[in-house]
């Protein structure tokens, strides 16, 4: 069967750089997912993007879908035939259905009953019939935030301009708003012009005679050769942060990297003003000595050609000049500042409508944390910190220098708090109290610092759930999720034996007193402990457990965060032990008939008939005794999975449910009791074994 090309470009305005990778990636996956589920054949798909434009190139598409040869399986056959032995309307309808006669049909048997069968034969279609479906896989294309502009319906990222589908040389047929697929597109803004493609081969070759290198792994690398470039010519150290250089690749077509130069008085200021007015505002790269010293450089790259490099340079020059004379004029007014004096300044602050002001959340943060203190084995200098760290842990934001740059906040507050005289545990604990700030940042090193962010993470997602603000979907403005996560990596990182239980109710209590809830403080409670163990269950997924342990684990309650993920992490490990069926299978049997129990009573040793109840109860004592001592994970599993003997002897010659009911609450109480134990390492029925 012959094959063509296909090609595929979406023209649009300039798309914002964070949202193209993600798309252009969602694209490629929609399409093979369209192409594989009409059965069309391709043999190497190839995704291409720019900021004006996202596109793929599918190699070696057959000209028509496979055809399909399968079994069509109908009605039993007591239902096809009358009791004559004719065939019923059942039998007729069944077989025009599939395209098919009476004559075709023959029966096989299932389950001991025979059914009607048919062979089924479907001829593909063509593929350039169905190619215009791909509109739909346009339309359907997610993106973070959507606009309209004129008077179309369509919500998408960035208006359309132009759109390209070309099968081999063949234009394929459809339009979103008033835009028609051609053959036309269009090279680098400035530098190309209007081109034409006679095949959809043609597409990479075409945009780069103009200045459109569309392969973005081709952009990157060329960026990444000038920078190397840069740094040998000039023995300079250029820090490629990739954020930054996925950032800037995804903002031209046409890269070429230059370099500008800014004073060095400049260089008085704080290194992290000058590396943010660089890369957070301005999209350069700092330039470092190679020992490791500021440079007064910069890096940047340019859309375009090497055309007028020295006055693109210039420009960029001012551009900065004029941020880094707002900083150091922001910098020398925040000197002035008083840290009481910032402090009176939060009470006019408001942190949320329904939640109040920045001071009395400040205010939660600080009686919390100096709770959680109490909880955990920290000095009394660390307790210390932490109640003048959690006091002042906002001052910087009704600063100059974070009102102009919030990125910065924390690290202003830092290096303020130093200058202004306080110890270096409560100026990092300011810093770290927001830490991880993302996926890739590390937790707070300082007990003092994951304490106050802690407290501060949990007011924060308390005091929303208490609103009624909880996420839902994609939604969450407030970015609780992120902030849910960070408390449960801390958690995990410090290996604190605190409860996680413990913690919210200390924190549910203070947003209680404070008023602003909307519902019980029950339900409230209920809803946090869902959210979190979502939390939780999404770490171990990335941990790689397999779900029904993660289900088994969050069984019960969420407990010590890190014990709970060693638990996790042991079930995983063992699951492919050969005894381990068995020895679940034990611990859920107990599980699953202490279920029936009613109100748990008492042992009473006096109404045991057998040498296994008292065998089983004399292992349960001796569960007890060993569980108040300090154990393992390890030591927890073994002792639980070496009461296998044990419970399958008790099963094997006690009927727990018997008329008596005496005996039947007592042998239910033993099984209960015992059953709490198991619960507490995980709730082991849920495990699946095969």
């Amino acid at each position: 069967m012959s094959k063509r090309d296909l090609l595929l470009e979406i023209g649009l305005e300039e798309m914002p750089a964070r949202f193209i990778t993600d798309t252009i990636n969602q694209l490629e996956q929609k399409t093979t997912d369209w192409l594989k589920g009409h059965k069309i054949a391709f043999e190497v798909i190839s995704n291409y993007s720019t900021p004006r434009r996202l596109a793929l190139l599918i190699e070696g598409i057959s000209e028509a879908q496979e055809d399909i040869h399968e079994e069509a399986k109908g009605p039993a056959k007591k239902i096809v035939l009358d009791d004559k032995g004719e065939w019923s309307k059942a039998a007729i309808g069944f077989t025009k259905s599939q395209g098919a006669s009476v004559d075709d049909i023959y029966f096989k048997e299932i389950n001991g009953i025979e059914y009607v069968h048919v062979k089924k034969f479907i001829k593909g279609k063509e593929t350039k019939v169905l190619l215009p479906e791909l509109k739909q896989v346009i339309t359907d294309l997610y993106f973070p935030k959507n606009m309209r502009w004129a008077d179309n319906e369509l919500k998408y990222v960035r208006p359309i301009k132009w759109l390209v589908a070309l099968f081999g040389s063949e234009i394929i047929p459809f339009s979103i708003t008033d835009v028609k697929t051609d053959r036309y597109s269009f090279g680098h803004r400035f530098l190309g012009e209007r081109i034409s493609f006679d095949e959809a081969s043609d597409y990479v070759q075409t945009l780069l005679s103009q200045f459109v290198i569309v392969n973005a792994s081709e952009r990157k690398n060329a960026i990444i050769s000038q920078i190397e470039n840069l740094m040998e010519e000039n023995d300079w150290n250029i820090p490629m942060d990739e954020n930054l250089l996925e950032e800037v690749n995804n903002l031209v077509e046409y890269p070429t990297v230059l370099f500008g130069k800014f004073e060095e008085t400049y260089l008085d200021l704080p290194e992290q003003v000058l590396i943010t007015s660089m890369k957070e505002h301005q999209r350069y790269f700092p330039v470092k000595s190679k020992d490791g010293k500021l440079l007064p450089f910069f890096v940047t790259v340019r859309n375009g050609d090497h055309m007028h490099l020295e006055t693109v340079a210039k420009g960029n020059e001012k551009v900065l000049r004029a941020r880094l004379s707002d900083a150091s004029f922001f910098y020398n007014e925040d000197q002035k500042l008083k840290i009481e004096d910032c402090l009176k300044k939060l009470n006019t602050v408001v942190y949320h409508e329904e939640i109040g002001t920045l001071s009395k959340k400040n205010a939660r943060v600080q009686e919390f944390a100096n709770q959680i203190a109490g909880l955990i084995n920290v000095t009394e200098e660390e307790k210390i910190a932490v109640n003048r760290a959690a006091e002042i842990c906002k001052f910087d934001l009704v600063t100059n220098m974070v009102y102009e740059f919030p990125e910065l906040q924390g690290q202003m507050g830092e290096r303020y708090a130093l200058q202004k005289g306080e110890g270096e545990l409560v100026a990092s604990a300011i810093n770290e109290h927001y830490m991880p700030r993302n996926s890739e940042d590390q937790t707070p090193p300082s007990n003092v610092g994951a304490l106050l962010a802690i407290a501060d993470k949990l007011d924060t997602i308390s005091s929303f759930f208490a609103i009624g603000k909880i996420p839902s979907g994609s939604q969450d403005p407030y970015a609780l999720r992120r902030q849910a996560s960070g408390i449960i990596q801390i958690l995990l990182a410090k290996k604190w034996t605190v409860s996680f239980e413990e913690i919210l109710t200390l924190s549910l209590k203070l947003v209680e007193q404070a008023g602003i809830q909307k519902k019980d403080i029950e339900e409230i409670q209920e809803e946090l402990k869902t959210f979190f163990k979502l939390r939780i269950k999404h770490l171990l997924q990335e941990k790689g457990i397999r779900y029904d342990i993660i289900e088994a684990v969050l069984g019960g309650g969420i407990g010590v965060v890190s014990t709970l993920v060693k638990k996790a992490v042991l079930l995983e490990q063992s699951k492919d032990n050969p005894d381990f069926k068995e020895n679940m299978e034990a611990l859920s049997r107990v599980l699953n008939i202490s279920s029936k129990a009613g109100q748990v009573k008492e042992i009473n040793t006096e109404l045991f008939e057998n040498e296994y109840e008292k065998t089983l109860f004399e292992q349960l004592q001796l569960l007890d005794t060993s569980l108040n001592a300090m154990l393992t994970e390890e030591n927890y599993y073994e002792l639980l999975i070496s009461l296998k003997p044990a419970i399958n002897a008790y099963f094997d010659h006690t009927m727990v449910m018997v008329e008596n009911e005496e005996i039947k609450t007592n042998r239910l109480s033993l099984l209960a009791s015992l059953a709490k134990y198991i619960v507490n390492f995980a709730k082991v029925n849920e495990i699946i074994v095969k």
